[in-house]
């Protein structure tokens, strides 16, 4: 089984990487199957389901559909050149993709929120339409966004788990127990056995040059969102909190009654200022995914900031180590908040930031599986209940405190022997479990939970 670091981590936008570039991802990709076919097409529909339809308008859906069929795609995003497409197609009724000329398309009418039918395959449906002339469908694809900007088309899916198919790597684990036992027959780190898979398909300097940009998206990201105030859009009149904070605690610096305790309001403002990003559409980093995007980077940087003897030639390696474990419960369970509720999103991130930590600050392989463990296994049971659909109550905070349990599951797992009761590999197959017995109004629907218990507006 191999997930590239590169599959784990995307450059996109916010606010929902399964919602916003999931759906752009998807009409991409139809846009491609339109220009390889042999029929002429004179317009386009599409119709989005389940979670897609009940939560889209909060998590920009329809926005990302429509500028998805107009050619943009989540990792050149120009904001914009996006805003004057939207305006021109709600003036025209007409989008026209590089390739296809001009075709009849008003988000009005040809984009349907189908809260009636759930599509079989995933929590996550949409189905994109070419027309002819007549307005008769001559081409159409189920797709499926399956969390973290991943899309599989109806056949993908039911051919299995999506995984990279190309020539084998040399460390092909697919479990936790595999990671660790290769990484005992091999005497390598996780990192660096995931180093080698990864320069099995790209070189070294690809590499490098790879993960030093995820991470700059990453703290470009947090810097934003520590200078910026303002109301967050979507209805709920939420204020961002991030620049406030950082300004308190900076001013703070220095004074000696400062609480110990004090750390977790950096770390936790770190991802506060992310997920406000997110939250206003801004660039982000998918750690898994866009709901979850805040943990690992607010960890990375409390290490760089924080941590004696940090040093930024350990990223690559926390990158690494926590794209293994995102692979793994990818693999053997989910990290989509519409197919198994936020312990998928933020708990798969916590244990992602967790392994990361623990590696660049040492840890050996067991140690480093036990981090990740206590930081999913404590995030079991999470339910992704969006108040108004939108990824602002209770996601922000929500990566603040994940952060702080990922710190403080690498610290426990430093502090034994790698040595502990329960394996990661039980934990994921429990968040699975946990998952597939999870009422759908928790999970991303916004039909229970604290979107119906508090007000929306």
């Amino acid at each position: 089984m191999f997930l590239s670091v590169f599959d784990m981590f995307k450059v996109g936008i916010g606010p929902s990487s399964s919602h916003t570039m999931g759906p752009m991802v998807a009409a991409a990709r139809f846009l491609d199957q339109m220009r390889a076919s042999p029929f002429d097409f004179h317009g386009l529909r599409a119709s989005l389901h389940g979670s897609l339809a009940f939560t889209g308008v909060g998590h920009a859906s329809d926005r990302a559909t429509t500028l998805g069929l107009a050619g943009f795609r989540p990792d050149t995003y120009d904001d914009e050149k996006a805003e004057a497409a939207l305006a021109q197609i709600r003036e025209s009724g007409q989008v026209s993709p590089e390739g296809l000329g001009t075709l009849a398309y008003d988000p009005k009418t040809d984009l349907i929120f189908d809260y009636d039918h759930t599509l079989e395959g995933h929590a996550n449906g949409m189905i994109l339409m070419g027309t002819d002339a007549q307005g008769d469908v001559i081409l159409q694809q189920v797709f499926y966004s399956v969390g973290g900007g991943f899309v599989l088309t109806e056949e993908e899916l039911a051919a299995g788990k999506a995984t990279d198919e190309g020539a084998p790597v040399p460390y092909p684990f697919k479990s936790a127990a595999e990671m660790l036992e290769m990484a005992k027959r091999s005497g390598k780190s996780i990192a660096a056995m995931k180093r080698a898979n990864e320069v099995s398909r790209c070189s070294e300097i690809s590499l490098k040059e790879g993960t030093a940009r995820l991470w700059q998206v990453m703290n470009d990201c947090i810097n934003r969102g520590l200078e910026r105030d303002g109301i967050l859009p979507g209805g709920l009149s939420i204020r961002r909190r991030a620049k406030g904070i950082h300004e308190a605690l900076i001013a703070e610096r220095g004074m000696n009654l400062t609480a110990p305790h004090t750390i977790n309001d950096w770390i936790s403002v770190y991802a506060i200022a992310v997920n406000e990003e997110n939250a206003a559409g801004g660039q982000v980093v998918t750690a898994p995914t866009n709901g979850a995007a805040g943990v690992l980077p607010a960890v990375m940087r409390y290490y760089l900031d924080h941590v004696p003897g940090a040093s930024e030639r350990n990223i690559e390696d926390f990158l690494l180590t926590a794209a293994a474990i995102g692979g793994l419960v990818k693999f053997n369970a989910s990290i989509s908040g519409a197919e198994a509720g936020c312990q998928a999103e933020v708990g798969s991130a916590a244990a992602m930031a967790a392994a990361g930590l623990c590696a660049v600050m040492g840890g050996t392989p067991e140690q480093v599986e036990n981090a990740a463990e206590i930081a999913l296994e404590h995030h079991l049971g999470m339910t992704c209940d969006p108040v108004k659909g939108l990824v602002q109550v209770p996601c922000i905070e929500r990566n603040g405190l994940g952060a702080i349990k990922a710190v403080s599951a690498a610290s426990l797992a430093l502090r034994g022997d790698g040595h502990h009761f329960v394996p990661l590999d039980a934990v994921i197959e429990t968040m699975r479990q946990t998952g597939a017995d999870m009422n759908e109004k928790y999970k991303e629907t916004s039909l229970g939970g604290l979107a119906v218990n508090v007000p929306n507006c």
